[in-house]
């Protein structure tokens, strides 16, 4: 049933939205989060900046857990069959990929980023936000994942980012109660 609403979105896509536009458009965009290149560099750049190390190593750390979690774990013993699989009829504009489809690690490792820059500084978040948001509708115009993959994919990172977020306050919080302490 899930399956079958699945394919009705994908398929309502296909018929309703697909255009050359978005056919050029839609590729790029899912670049954004390929092998979490993109994705890493925006925790590395962070780093350099003192203000913003903090930040950096949580969207770091976020990613590592989503990529443990999401692509090693779930993905495997989930081991969904992409739509692009089951329904080969489907023009693909991008290379049919060949790990399993739950959830989306693209939309994941977006929405860890995007929930990590939104806690610690909303003028990257909000873009990254976004840029979550169309990578995610990215992964069901490219036919490469089901709708419910995007959702568990989005839903795990945010949970995965508010997570790291929650970690790393907690340990900044102990380092700068712990020197008032020792002094008692």
């Amino acid at each position: 049933m899930i399956q079958q609403l699945d394919f009705e979105i994908l398929d309502w896509i296909q018929a309703n939205l697909r255009c050359d536009f978005l056919d050029f458009l839609m590729p790029l965009v899912t670049l954004y989060a390929e092998h979490g290149i993109l994705l890493i560099g925006i925790g590395a750049v962070l780093l350099l900046f003192r203000s913003h190390r903090v930040c950096g190593a949580a969207v770091l750390t976020g990613l590592a857990g989503g990529l443990l979690i999401g692509n090693l774990g779930l993905k495997n013993l989930i081991a969904r069959a992409r739509p692009c699989w089951i329904n080969t009829d489907v023009s693909m504009l991008v290379s049919v990929p060949t790990d399993y489809s739950f959830p989306s690690g693209h939309t994941l490792h977006c929405f860890i980023t995007a929930t990590v820059l939104m806690y610690y500084d909303k003028r990257i978040g909000i873009p990254a936000l976004i840029m979550a948001i169309l990578v995610s509708f990215s992964r069901l115009y490219l036919y490469v994942h089901f709708p419910t993959d995007v959702i568990a994919g989005a839903a795990l990172g945010i949970g995965i980012g508010m997570l790291t977020v929650v970690i790393f306050e907690s340990v900044r919080k102990k380092k700068r109660t712990k020197p008032a302490m020792e002094a008692i």
